[in-house]
């Protein structure tokens, strides 16, 4: 149910910031926002799964920190990472 390797290898090649990047927000959010993708589409086969759906919540809550803090420290940085996601209307 997670991410595969290739999949995971992908988008933090194109989030990174530089060419060893691995860990800045930008590539956390937007592997979160995959496995939160990910995992919306298996509620709809498996609505009662309420074990997946409690993981689910905590990374709504974490992205939502992680992108807090994007904001904090640069609104540009912020705007392009929910504009690129896709995130906000």
């Amino acid at each position: 149910m997670g991410l595969s390797n290739e999949r995971k290898s992908k988008i933090i090649s194109d989030y990174q910031l530089t060419g060893t990047d691995t860990g800045s927000p930008e590539v956390q959010v937007a592997i979160l926002s995959e496995r939160i993708a990910q995992l919306s589409e298996h509620f709809k086969a498996h609505a009662k799964d309420n074990h997946s759906r409690q993981g689910l919540l905590r990374m709504v809550n974490r992205r939502r920190k992680m992108l807090d803090y994007v904001k904090k420290k640069s609104a540009d940085r912020y705007l392009k990472l929910i504009e690129r996601l896709g995130l906000r209307k």
